[in-house]
C-alpha cells in the first residue's frame, strides 16, 4: 500500500522544492492542501483547494500516513503580530490536530533555528509555541527542522533584507563555528531533501533537527 502524504505551505521556498522532489517517486501517494486557486506544480501531486475551517474534512477523508507543515508567513506580509501568531501558530496547530485526529502517524514541520518558547523575541516565541503544541499532540514520530537563513530556490515575494544577508552568508558562515554553526544559512533544496528522507523513514519519537542533522538527512 503507497504511503500517503499530505503537504501545507506547498507554494512556499522549502514546500515548492519538496513537491518536486516528491512527485515520481515509488510507494507514495502525494496531496496539498491550499488556502486559494490551485497552483502549476510536479505531475502526480493532487490539490485540495478551500478555506482553512475545511481543512479538516480533507483530512479526515484523505487519511494520510505523514503530513508536512511547511506553513510559515512574515512580518511583513502578515502586517501584526496577530496576525503573523494565526498562521505560525494557528494554523499550524490546527493543522497537527487536524492530522492526528485523522489518525495520521508522523508530522514533520519547518520551524527555524533559535524557536523557543522562553525566547523574549516574538518570531522565535511563537515557533517554539507552535513546536510545544505540537509535541504534546499523540503522533507516533514528529519531526521539527530548524534551519538557519534559507538560501536558493526563487520566493513567491520579494525579502530585501533576506537577499541581501544571503550574498554575504559565504562569509558570515564561517566566522560561525562550534556550537554557533546551527546558525549557518541552511539550502531550501537540502531542507526539502531532508523532509523527503524523514517522510519515507518512518519511526517513533521526537526529534529536532539543525543545520548538522539536515546536512546528514539530505545526503
Amino acid at each position: 500500500m503507497k504511503r500517503r502524504i499530505l503537504i501545507a505551505g506547498g507554494t512556499g521556498l522549502v514546500g515548492k522544492q519538496l513537491l518536486a522532489e516528491l512527485a515520481g517517486l515509488d510507494g507514495i501517494d502525494v496531496h496539498m492542501v491550499l488556502r486559494s486557486q490551485p497552483v502549476s506544480h510536479a505531475a502526480g501531486i493532487c490539490q485540495h483547494v478551500g478555506a482553512t475551517e475545511s481543512w479538516p474534512m480533507i483530512i479526515r477523508e484523505l487519511k494520510p500516513d505523514v503530513v508536512i507543515s511547511c506553513l510559515g508567513t512574515t512580518m511583513k506580509t502578515a502586517g501584526s503580530q496577530a496576525a503573523f501568531r494565526a498562521v505560525d501558530y494557528d494554523l499550524v496547530v490546527a493543522f497537527a490536530q487536524a492530522a492526528r485526529e485523522a489518525g495520521t502517524r508522523q508530522f514533520i514541520a519547518v520551524s527555524s533555528v533559535g524557536a523557543s518558547a522562553r525566547s523574549s523575541n516574538f518570531y522565535l516565541k511563537t515557533k517554539g509555541e507552535a513546536e510545544d503544541a505540537v509535541r504534546t499532540l499523540d503522533f507516533e514520530r514528529v519531526d521539527f527542522l530548524r534551519p538557519g537563513l534559507l538560501t536558493g530556490g526563487k520566493r513567491s515575494e520579494n525579502r530585501l533584507g533576506e537577499t541581501v544577508a544571503a550574498l554575504f552568508s559565504p562569509v558570515t558562515d564561517l566566522l560561525l563555528a562550534g556550537p554557533l554553526s546551527k546558525f549557518r544559512s541552511t539550502s531550501s533544496s537540502k531542507v526539502a531533501q531532508s523532509i523527503v528522507t524523514l517522510a519515507l523513514g518512518g519511526g517513533h519519537g521526537r526529534f529536532i533537527h539543525e543545520n548538522d542533522s539536515i546536512n546528514a538527512l539530505s545526503g
